[in-house]
Formats: structure tokens, C-alpha cells, sequence
């Protein structure tokens, strides 16, 4: 009775003694839908999480993609109506074959610092192209965030103008 008495108090000391794995992400996160926007049946979410080293995640999922074509995506200013809309950020491509793509950033394309507060009242959308090339102009999914999302949370299809892409 006394080993095991001993064992168990040595677990526990041990147990107690063990450092406490620290997430990377403060627990802040916001989830916006990307809406189907073309004829392809695509649709998903875009997450912004918050880390603890003052970045922002942003993780795209998409259904409905396939194969390993890169669908580049942008963040970009104003409401997904907005015409020749300027890219505030260029994201890293969905992956076809994952539907898929992490970002991690905190300055915008013209190095203006962005926090994850102000991605909550960050006027802008986010499009996910078909293909860089020759369909660049075909949007797969498309929605807004921050405040355009306050204005504007849902748009159909007729409402998703081209963007600026360059």
C-alpha cells in the first residue's frame, strides 16, 4: 500500500512540474461565408484567428474543388460589388486537391500593419479565382468581411463584380 501510495504521489508531482502546452492563437477568431460565384459549385468559409505574435491566420476551406490547380486568392478593399476593386493582400493559392489555403500576415501589400481588430472593421472581400491565366477572370467564391459584412452579409452571384488583380 505504501509503493503505491509513493507511486501515485510521484505522478503527481511529476504531472504538476509538466509545463502547459501554449497555443499559438489568443482564442479571437471570426468566420465568414464564401458564397458560390460562378457556375462551378463552390462554396466555403474564411476564418481570421488571431495568434498570440501579433499575426493574423486566415484559413480559406472551400468545397467542391478538385485536382491540383491553384485558385489564387485576394483580399480585397470595399464590398464585393465594388468594379476593379484593389487587392489590399495577396493570399496564398486554394489548393484544388485540399480546398485549402492558410495565410498568415500582419502588413497589407503596400506594408500598411493590420491587426486582427482592425480585420474586424477592414472594409473588403475576398475572391477565389478559377486559375491565374486564362479563366483569372472566372470567381469561384467570393465574400465580404469586416464592415462590408456589417452592410452587406449576403450577396448573390449577380452582385460579384470583376476585381483589379494586378
Amino acid at each position: 500500500m505504501k509503493k503505491l501510495l509513493l507511486i501515485v504521489s510521484l505522478i503527481w508531482i511529476t504531472s504538476c512540474n509538466e509545463e502547459e502546452e501554449v497555443s499559438d492563437y489568443t482564442g479571437n477568431q471570426v468566420t465568414y461565408d464564401l458564397i458560390q460565384s460562378s457556375d462551378f459549385p463552390i462554396q466555403g468559409t474564411a476564418t481570421f484567428r488571431e495568434r498570440r505574435d501579433s499575426n493574423i491566420e486566415l484559413l480559406i476551406e472551400l468545397t467542391g474543388t478538385e485536382g491540383e490547380i491553384e485558385h489564387p486568392a485576394h483580399l480585397h478593399y470595399g464590398d464585393v460589388s465594388t468594379s476593379d476593386a484593389e487587392v489590399a493582400k495577396l493570399l496564398l493559392p486554394v489548393r484544388g486537391t485540399s480546398g485549402k489555403s492558410v495565410t498568415i500576415f500582419n502588413r497589407l501589400n503596400d506594408e500598411t500593419l493590420i491587426t486582427y481588430n482592425d480585420m474586424l472593421t477592414f472594409d473588403g472581400h475576398i475572391k477565389v479565382h478559377l486559375d491565374g491565366g486564362a479563366n483569372k477572370s472566372t470567381i469561384l467564391a467570393s465574400g465580404n468581411i469586416g464592415s462590408a459584412y456589417t452592410k452587406n452579409p449576403s450577396t448573390g452571384r449577380k452582385d460579384v463584380s470583376d476585381c483589379k488583380m494586378e
